[in-house]
């Protein structure tokens, strides 16, 4: 009897089972089969395929062009839709596409590759936020990721934008590495990506707030360098100057989510367009300076939301801006998981949604206005982002204390009483 009512006692007594990693368990069981089912969706049946709008042919031909020797910029540029855009740098940097003869081969394998390489970009700021891959953070992201028009199209358009977004997410984590040897990786990454894709320039910025000079000479370096070699073994260069640069400061009319391209769709006011140009680049200022309080106490929060904050505002105050490089905000929302991040308050998640949103608003009957929504509530989205980054960083500087350390020393965490958390455990 004794027995008896001592397990009866301990039983009632005993503290419940940690729940968490059941519910992980159940996570992860419904999060992995959606995260499989979007991928080979939309690999196998939306990206392979392909569609009326085919960025790959054009790099291949090029890159086809440089290995055969052939004038690379020879393309009718007033009215070849999608242009080839690239610099003789990058054009060496792709020119191994144009090893393959048949398109047909080598464009199923890039968009493999591209889709490895979202994954892996996935995969690594999981980690980055103190995750593991068995946490359903990572299947998690990728079905959110996968859902959105920036990875969709980017399959489907087959360019390189997934690429880049490990490649961006390759500069901060060796930027945050804080070694040497990862300070000058960091550049060389950034380099590459700028070599590509120039709107990648004024993350220079992010290593010299933190005067890593390394990081910013070698992303110099990089684009430098490779168009010194590339110049006298691209066939034609001089049309590059001659004939793309010139083109690029045009403001495309059609496809352009930037306010420039707003401006022209919308036959905006001059005085307009330049007061919410100003505006625009004030937030952003505003938003990049604000941001510079956490460089060392909240290093993964403020280079991933800096970053999202210069590409985005590239995308709105450039020439041309498209949607689908919101891909590249995949970092900073990450940092909701964080003690710090826009991404706690709504207004982020408008803009965000805004950009991302895989939903079309044609229809039947209101086909010009649902090819403006398309092509406009992405620029809504970004100027909405920058925003609220900015109010948020004003109103964190007036709101709440300054963080109690800089230069590489990080918040204290509140000290665990772990006699009070006993006390309050005993029935």
């Amino acid at each position: 009897m004794t027995t008896r009512l001592s397990q009866l006692t301990q039983l009632w007594t005993a503290q419940p089972p940690d729940r968490a990693p059941r519910r992980q368990q159940v996570a992860n069981g419904a999060l992995w089969p959606l995260a499989i089912l979007l991928v080979i969706h939309r690999i196998i049946v939306l990206a392979l395929p392909g569609t009326a709008t085919d960025d790959f042919t054009t790099v291949w031909s090029a890159a086809r062009r440089f290995v055969e020797r052939v004038p690379v910029y020879s393309e009718t540029y007033h009215h070849v839709d999608p242009h080839y855009l690239y610099n003789p740098g990058a054009t060496l940097l792709l020119s191994p596409l144009g090893v393959f003869p048949d398109m047909s081969v080598v464009r199923p394998l890039f968009i493999l590759f591209n889709a490895a390489c979202i994954i892996g970009a996935l995969a690594w700021l999981t980690r980055l936020v103190g995750r593991g891959l068995a946490h359903p953070v990572f299947p998690g992201a990728i079905a959110a990721c996968f859902g959105t028009e920036a990875v969709t199209n980017t399959l489907m358009f087959t360019n390189i934008n997934g690429v880049l977004l490990l490649g961006l997410t390759a500069f901060l984590a060796l930027l945050l590495h804080g070694s040497r040897g990862s300070s000058w990786a960091a550049g060389a990454v950034l380099g590459l990506c700028i070599l590509v894709k120039p709107m990648f320039a004024p993350l220079i910025v992010l290593p010299l707030m933190r005067l890593e000079w390394r990081a910013a000479a070698s992303a110099v370096a990089v684009p430098v360098l490779f168009n010194l070699v590339a110049w006298p073994l691209t066939p034609g260069a001089r049309d590059y100057i001659d004939i793309v640069v010139p083109y690029l400061g045009i403001t495309r009319d059609y496809a352009n989510s930037s306010l420039a391209g707003a401006a022209v769709y919308f036959d905006m006011p001059g005085w307009l367009h330049g007061l919410l140009f100003g505006i625009i680049a004030a937030a952003v200022a505003v938003a990049v300076l604000g941001l510079a309080r956490y460089r060392y106490s909240d290093e993964f929060m403020w280079a991933a939301t800096s970053a999202a904050v210069l590409i985005t505002g590239v995308c709105l105050l450039s020439s041309l801006g498209q949607a689908y490089y919101s891909m590249m905000v995949f970092p900073a929302v990450f940092t909701v998981l964080g003690r710090h991040s826009v991404f706690h308050t709504p207004a982020a998640w408008v803009g965000i949604f805004l950009c991302l949103s895989p939903l079309t608003w044609v229809t039947h009957g209101t086909y010009l206005a649902g090819r403006w929504a398309n092509t406009f509530l992405p620029t809504a989205g970004w100027m909405i982002f920058i925003v609220a980054v900015a109010a948020w960083v004003v109103s964190e500087a007036l709101i709440r204390r300054e963080p109690k350390h800089d230069h590489g020393q990080a918040d204290e965490l509140p000290r665990l009483d772990r006699g009070a958390v006993a006390r309050e455990a005993q029935p």
